[in-house]
């Protein structure tokens, strides 16, 4: 299990500038980005202990962080 934070600037390192557009140009791309940072440190603070929580709790935060990257990635790459 890997605790190393899933930064979207990481993870699709080639999609940042097209990211910064979106943000700015599309309300909903923001909210989204919102909202899977909101998780991803969520996620991010139950792996290393800060804020533990339950498994069945961890694997739903897990998937929307799934969701949310796959709805994002998603309107990158259209």
């Amino acid at each position: 299990m890997s605790n190393t934070p899933h930064e979207l600037a990481d993870e699709f390192p080639d999609l940042v500038d097209r990211m910064h557009a979106l943000k700015v140009e599309d309300p909903r791309f923001a909210r989204l980005l919102d909202e899977y940072h909101e998780v991803n440190r969520a996620v991010h603070r139950a792996e290393t202990k800060i804020e533990p929580t339950d498994d069945a709790h961890m694997e739903v935060m897990r998937k929307r962080r799934m969701v949310l990257k796959d709805e994002i990635y998603g309107m990158l790459s259209a």
